[in-house]
């Protein structure tokens, strides 16, 4: 088990190198994740938030339905595994700049309301990953008006 985490640890916390072709598909799998997680924040991961994360995947990157198809599975694996929000967040942190990192924090958002309503777990979850990615509050509370109805 210690292994297998060492393993996933060294595969999405890649330096950040122009030759590094995982580089990107890094990126992408820290982004899933992220997206996953804060879908199962209320304990379940509708169908309607699994669809709205591939959208927005596919949206943000250059990916197909079925890539973001394969990339929101292999995230939802691999998130039921994860320990730490950090290797994601730093991640995202090292490749994105502000503007990108609160265009996140807004697909957060909007896969967190994607089933009708937002936990309190989620939103809590949402507003844990914005500061991990150093996105100032007021970015924050606009991410939200912009992508929820509250």
């Amino acid at each position: 088990m210690l292994a297998a985490i060492r393993t996933f640890l060294r595969e999405y916390s890649l330096p950040r190198t122009d030759e590094n072709p995982d580089r990107e598909q890094s990126l992408r799998m820290a982004v899933a994740l992220l997206l996953l997680d804060v879908a199962r924040a209320d304990l379940e991961i509708s169908v309607e938030e699994r669809r709205v994360a591939r959208q927005l995947l596919e949206q943000l990157f250059p990916v197909s339905s079925g890539q973001a198809r394969a990339l929101v599975d292999a995230a939802e694996r691999e998130s039921e595994h994860a320990t730490s929000l950090y290797p994601f967040t730093s991640l995202v942190n090292r490749e994105c700049d502000l503007e990108e990192r609160s265009r996140i924090v807004g697909m957060l958002w909007k896969v967190s309301c994607a089933d009708g309503k937002i936990d309190a777990h989620e939103e809590h979850l949402v507003r844990k990953v914005a500061d991990l990615l150093h996105v100032p509050h007021s970015r924050f509370i606009q991410a939200k008006l912009a992508h929820t109805d509250e």
